[in-house]
C-alpha cells in the first residue's frame, strides 16, 4: 500500500518517486463533484508510471474522470509525466504564461537550452570537460518529459480544487512562472517548490529567465508571509505547520549565502571558483554542478543589483569583485 495522505476530505497527497536525492515529488489529487483534479504529475520514468497506476487502483480513480491537470511550474519532476497523464485522461493541462514559454524553450523539439547552459558555464569559468558533462546531462533529461503535453495557459486568478475556490498566486523565483494555490477558508497553501521543509528551494539563474531570480524570490516570500496559513502543502518533504518560522529560516539561509559569496569574490573571482568554495563539502555530479553554478550566479547577480559587487570580463571569462566605490 502506498502512503497516500488524506489532507482534508477531498484532498490527497500522493508520493510519486523521483530518481533524485529528495526521493519523492508530492502531487495533489482533488475529488470534485464530477471527477478529479490533479496538481503536478511527476518525472517520467517507469517507477513513477507504476506508482500512478497503483494510486488509481488504491483510490478507485478512473483516470478518464480526471478533468483538469494544473502544473505549478515547468521543471521535469513536476512537468515530466504531464503528457503521459494527458494521453491517459484526456484532461487539459494548465501552466502559467511564463512557464509555458520556458517549457517550450527548454523542452521543445528545437530546444538549444542545454548548449546555452554549457556556454554560460564556460563563460563563468567552468572547465570545458565539466561544462560538456553538464550539457550532456541536461540533454538526457528531455526523454523524461516526453510525450510533451498540449498546454493551456492558466489565465484565471481562481481555480476549483476539491470543490473549493483557490486563489492562483504567482511566486516567481524558483521558476519565472511558479504558481501557488491558496484556499482562504481552510487556510491551506499548496506551495510546490516555493517553500520547503528542511531543504531550501533552488533559486537559479538560467539562460532566458528573468535577470534577478533571488530578488523575485524574496518578493514572493513576502507575498506568502502576508497570508493567513494554517498548513503548507509542499512538493517535497513534510507538510509545514509553522510557515512564518520556516520563511525566516529560508531568508537567513540566503543572507548567510550572500555574505559568504560576497567574501569569496574579494578582488575578482569567477562563479565557478566561488561555487567550488561554497560547495566544497560535497562531491557534485554534473547534474548537481549545473544547479550549483546557476544558484551561485543568482546570488552574485543579486549582489550586483545591490551595488555590492561589480561584474567584469577578462579574456571572455566573467568575474565578480567587490564594489570598492560603494558609498563613496
Amino acid at each position: 500500500m502506498l502512503n497516500i495522505e488524506q489532507i482534508e476530505e477531498k484532498i490527497y497527497r500522493i508520493p510519486i518517486p523521483v530518481p533524485f536525492p529528495m526521493k519523492y515529488v508530492y502531487c495533489y489529487l482533488f475529488q470534485e463533484a464530477d471527477g478529479w483534479s490533479l496538481v503536478d504529475a511527476g518525472f517520467h520514468y517507469l517507477d513513477a508510471v507504476d506508482t500512478w497506476k497503483q494510486v488509481f487502483k488504491q483510490l478507485s480513480v478512473n483516470p478518464k474522470n480526471i478533468r483538469s491537470i494544473y502544473l505549478t511550474h515547468f521543471h521535469p519532476d513536476h512537468f515530466g509525466l504531464a503528457g503521459w497523464m494527458q494521453e491517459l485522461t484526456g484532461a487539459k493541462v494548465f501552466i502559467s504564461k511564463e512557464d509555458y514559454v520556458m517549457a517550450e524553450r527548454v523542452w521543445g523539439q528545437n530546444s538549444r537550452q542545454a548548449s546555452r547552459v554549457g556556454a554560460v558555464c564556460r563563460q563563468n569559468g567552468v572547465p570545458d570537460s565539466l561544462a560538456a558533462q553538464i550539457e550532456g546531462n541536461m540533454k538526457k533529461l528531455s526523454k523524461h518529459v516526453t510525450p510533451l503535453p498540449s498546454l493551456t495557459v492558466l489565465e484565471e486568478k481562481e481555480v476549483t480544487l476539491g470543490g473549493k475556490t483557490w486563489r492562483v498566486i504567482p511566486v516567481p523565483g524558483h521558476s519565472d512562472g511558479l504558481v501557488n494555490f491558496y484556499q482562504p477558508e481552510q487556510r491551506l497553501l499548496l506551495a510546490a517548490d516555493h517553500v520547503l521543509d528542511k531543504i531550501t528551494p533552488n533559486i537559479s539563474l538560467w539562460p532566458g529567465c528573468r535577470p534577478n531570480p533571488l530578488k523575485d524570490y524574496f518578493s514572493s516570500l513576502n507575498k506568502i508571509d502576508e497570508l493567513d496559513i494554517k498548513l503548507v502543502l509542499p512538493a517535497h518533504g513534510a507538510v509545514i505547520h509553522q510557515i512564518r518560522e520556516r520563511i525566516s529560516e529560508i531568508r537567513l539561509h540566503h543572507e548567510k549565502r550572500l555574505n559568504q559569496m560576497f567574501s569569496l569574490a574579494k578582488d575578482g573571482q569567477t562563479a565557478y571558483k566561488i561555487a567550488s568554495e561554497v560547495f566544497q563539502h560535497k562531491k557534485l555530479s554534473p547534474h548537481q554542478w549545473r544547479f550549483a553554478i546557476a544558484e551561485t550566479l543568482a546570488h552574485l547577480e543579486y549582489l550586483v543589483s545591490m551595488n555590492q559587487l561589480i561584474k567584469g570580463e577578462r579574456n571572455g571569462i566573467i568575474f565578480y569583485k567587490h564594489n570598492v566605490e560603494k558609498g563613496a
